[in-house]
């Protein structure tokens, strides 16, 4: 009995036992990843003894067939939980770096890489299916955002220490910061241990997860608009990476240094402002929607300050830095805002049931935008320093406002978070959203017919017929 009520308690108030695991969990995932992503060409170069050409084609290949193996990852989360294909993306990534040292021939280091590829694109569906498991409501928007920030945390950290042991033990420190990198893995996949995800209430483990298909999730419109804007957001995540340094050093002509600074801004920025910025954002109650429209509008602001340096180009570096530590923070601010609510956006309009399918169609966004980035990018900077940012200012916009065009279709709880009540001997139920400062929530389309089938007869719909 006391077990049954802490349940309905940590259901209650949005907060589970053991959900710290968490974000532990990604700072420590985010240290490891943070060790070679910031040279990541560099870093396999060192450990397999390839030619960078090679490397590059490898990844770029490998990278692409983990987009296309996304879809068995998702029908895995629905079919066995989220939790336990964690489990095995960890263990496949840690034998994957763990192996790369030993992997010198072009054969050795293709197939190590795929399976890391695969791996490293399922992960971030994976996770986000978990939150959806283990929190409810603005638990969900609350652990998305202190999740990110201690990840970003952990990714700066990596980054410094794999510039230590570099620097300390010269060329054979990269394969030290390859199994440094399998043990972060290793370790985040022990943390996980405390967390208990519960099943949704009035629904057995793997109800109708077996015949749920992808033609679910085809038919789910609304959802391919949020996922279609957030491929278009997902473009100016990938800016700061690969057009920034880019823009410095072949338009601006401005030291390499400045590249370096903001991308410590960047990161000290997401980690110590983030579960502030998410928090400010929960408080004032505005939609999920709203949140990541104006995260991409500041996204588009941020650009078109890029087109104005870019037009003036000062040679004043001590000017020329002050306005890109400006352009980065406005940009990051935009980050802090659009991520938790686009992510939390995804998770809470897909069914329970199929959520890791949902999911893993919403991360190929991500993946597919980081693919198309770098030949984007560059092929729209030879003709002109500012045309890449003129063309993301236009993908923000329309973005944002897909954002707001949709959202009378997405049900209610996917816009803003539904107060839960307990009653006794019965697991919570959604109440009526009260009047919120921003105007009343829209309510939901009906749902279709292979959607409206997963959600369990035996609990009723809310009083505006949104999904409980």
């Amino acid at each position: 009995m006391r077990t049954h009520a802490i349940k309905r308690k940590s259901r209650a108030d949005g907060r589970v036992p053991g959900e710290w695991a968490l974000p532990v969990t990604a700072a420590v995932n985010g240290v490891g990843t943070g060790m070679y992503v910031p040279f990541t060409l560099v870093f396999f170069h060192a450990v397999t003894g390839l030619s960078f050409t090679v490397v590059g084609a490898v990844l770029t290949a490998t990278g692409l067939a983990g987009i296309a193996l996304l879809p068995l990852a998702g029908a895995a989360v629905d079919r066995h939980g989220a939790k336990r294909v964690l489990y095995a993306l960890y263990g496949v990534r840690v034998a994957g770096f763990a192996l790369y040292p030993f992997a010198h021939s072009l054969g050795a280091f293709a197939v190590v890489a795929l399976v890391t590829a695969a791996a490293d694109r399922a992960f971030p569906a994976a996770q986000q299916s978990l939150i959806g498991e283990v929190a409810h409501g603005a638990g969900r928007d609350r652990l998305q955002a202190s999740t990110r920030a201690l990840q970003n945390a952990g990714s700066g950290a990596g980054a410094l220490l794999a510039t230590l042991v570099v620097s300390v033990l010269g060329h054979a420190g990269y394969s030290y910061a390859a199994w440094g990198n399998a043990l972060s893995f290793a370790f985040a996949a022990l943390l996980l241990r405390p967390l208990r995800p519960a099943p949704p209430a009035g629904e057995a483990p793997g109800t109708h997860r077996a015949g749920a298909g992808y033609r679910l999730v085809l038919a789910d419109r609304p959802f391919l608009v949020v996922t279609g804007a957030n491929f278009l957001n997902a473009l100016s995540y990938s800016a700061l990476a690969v057009l920034f340094p880019l823009f410095m050093v072949e338009w601006l002509h401005g030291p390499s240094v400045l590249t370096g600074a903001a991308f410590t801004v960047n990161t000290v920025l997401c980690a110590v402002a983030g579960v502030g910025v998410g928090a400010w954002v929960r408080r004032t109650g505005a939609r999920r929607t709203r949140a990541a429209a104006l995260g991409g509008a500041l996204f588009a602001a941020a650009f078109a300050a890029q087109i104005v340096l870019g037009t003036v180009r000062p040679h004043s570096p001590g000017v020329l830095g002050g306005a890109l530590a400006a352009v980065v923070v406005v940009y990051t601010l935009g980050e802090l805002i659009h991520s938790p609510a686009s992510q939390v956006l995804a998770v809470e309009a897909a069914p329970e049931a199929v959520r890791g399918r949902y999911l893993a169609a919403y991360q190929m966004s991500w993946s597919l935008a980081k693919a198309v980035a770098p030949s984007l990018f560059t092929a729209l900077l030879a003709l002109d320093g500012r045309a890449p940012w003129a063309v993301l200012v236009l993908t923000s916009a329309v973005a944002a406002a897909l954002l707001i065009r949709t959202e009378r279709r997405l049900p209610a709880q996917a816009l803003r978070p539904l107060p839960t009540t307990v009653t006794h001997g019965g697991p919570p139920t959604s109440g009526p959203v009260p009047g919120p400062a921003f105007g009343p929530v829209p309510g939901p389309a009906p749902l279709s017919a292979p959607a409206a089938s997963l959600v369990p007869s035996p609990v009723p719909a809310g009083p505006e017929g949104n999904r409980p």
